[in-house]
């Protein structure tokens, strides 16, 4: 893994593509060491049995020239499949939730609702790979990353076409998968950092729904 972890720029808060909004706030070569090539192995494993998931996470987000732009923190909540609600504490109060058919952007301080199809909203995401339970083939290239701290890498291309998330970095660690690393097709990254990590907690299934009686403006991106 480079020494220099590259990271993505904040999503805008109104126009910006949707799936860009969502990012704002996821075959073996030769000469890798057996460490590298363990990233696949504990992708596979990771994924493997995976119900639910719980986690606290922190934001790095970097614009085209790495230049810091904002950091975040919040909790992840995943209910496989399809189901999952990232909560945004910092900098602004943000909720994204799926509700196995549509995805939704809760601007709490903009008091807006974005929301668009999960097939739409997900395509080429980490959100994608995380949420739904088909095979890692289906929708992502493979690649080990030679690791140089300690944790094993692996790197996802989505094969969909003309999609806003074009690479994807995943380090797994004594505690799971730990960080990952997405860059975007304006050359921006975002960096997340996991901890606190429950596997398979039984979650209470009102996470996953809103209520289109929140008030405020609510948008269809369809």
């Amino acid at each position: 893994m480079p020494q220099t972890h590259r990271g993505a720029a904040p999503s805008g808060r109104r126009r910006r593509p949707f799936t860009l909004l969502l990012v704002g706030l996821i075959g073996l070569g030769l000469g890798l060491d057996s460490a590298a090539a363990d990233g696949r192995a504990r992708l596979e494993a990771f994924l493997k049995g995976l119900t639910s998931l719980q986690s606290s996470f922190e934001q790095t987000t970097f614009n085209a020239d790495r230049t810091r732009m904002t950091q975040g923190r919040g909790t992840l909540y995943l209910q496989r499949p399809g189901r999952f609600r990232w909560e945004y504490d910092t900098p602004n109060k943000q909720v994204i939730i799926a509700d196995g058919k549509r995805v939704y952007l809760h601007d709490l301080d903009l008091d807006q609702v974005s929301h668009q199809s999960e097939e739409k909203a997900l395509r080429g995401t980490p959100a994608l790979l995380l949420a739904n339970d088909a095979p890692i083939d289906r929708d992502f290239n493979t690649r080990p990353i030679a690791s140089t701290d300690g944790r094993d890498w692996v790197e996802l291309t989505p094969k969909a076409k003309d999609t806003d998330i074009v690479r994807i970095e995943l380090g797994f660690g004594s505690t799971g998968l730990e960080s990952m690393i997405m860059e975007d097709s304006f050359g921006q990254e975002t960096r997340l950092n996991f901890g606190q990590t429950k596997r398979n907690p039984i979650l209470d299934l009102g996470l996953f729904k809103m209520d289109e009686k929140t008030g405020g403006d609510f948008l269809s991106f369809d």
